[in-house]
């Protein structure tokens, strides 16, 4: 499990999340952004506990997003498969998600909304991962959007199981830190 809480001038935002059923308690005063990440977590099989208040709405989900990478980020098992990808339909749209969780920082986009757009860059950027989006179809902001996010959530999934080996031919990195 992990628990995190980061403060600002402009946000406040307290996460905890661990492996489990994809239970979801979010409030974040924006209605849709609450939908997304309960979606996320249902679909990512994690339980998720999410606080955020804040002046600005973009403020907020660049907060969240930046929180909740980070806290995936602490999830990652030595032996996590690291990779995943899933493509989900949902109505008129079709969007594909595939991810990296090996520690190399990238996002390719777009998605139809400019905020939600930086939510999953700044996911990737705090989460550690190689994130690339496609919204292959779909003509409803609120689908195609939605559809990312439950295909950001399985491809999540994928990438956090364990599979017995570290899937690098560099092997396991190791960090050591100390004073000079």
């Amino acid at each position: 499990m992990t628990r995190l809480v980061r403060e600002t001038r402009e946000t406040r935002v307290e996460i905890t999340l661990s492996p489990g059923t994809g239970s979801a308690d979010v409030a974040t005063g924006l209605p849709f952004l609450d939908h997304m990440l309960t979606a996320f977590a249902a679909y990512a099989a994690l339980d998720l506990t999410l606080r955020a208040t804040g002046d600005l709405k973009h403020h907020r989900i660049e907060d969240v997003a930046i929180t909740v990478g980070e806290a995936v980020l602490r999830l990652v098992p030595e032996r996590a498969c690291r990779y995943g990808e899933r493509t989900i339909p949902m109505d008129d749209a079709l969007v594909h998600v595939a991810i990296d969780l090996g520690g190399r920082p990238f996002y390719e986009g777009p998605l139809p909304s400019s905020l939600y757009d930086h939510w999953m860059r700044s996911f990737a950027m705090h989460s550690r991962s190689t994130l690339h989006v496609r919204a292959l179809r779909g003509n409803d902001r609120h689908h195609v959007v939605e559809a990312a996010f439950k295909a950001l959530g399985l491809a999540v999934r994928q990438a956090l199981e364990e599979r017995g080996a570290v899937f690098s031919t560099k092997g396991g990195v190791r960090w050591e830190e100390g004073s000079c």
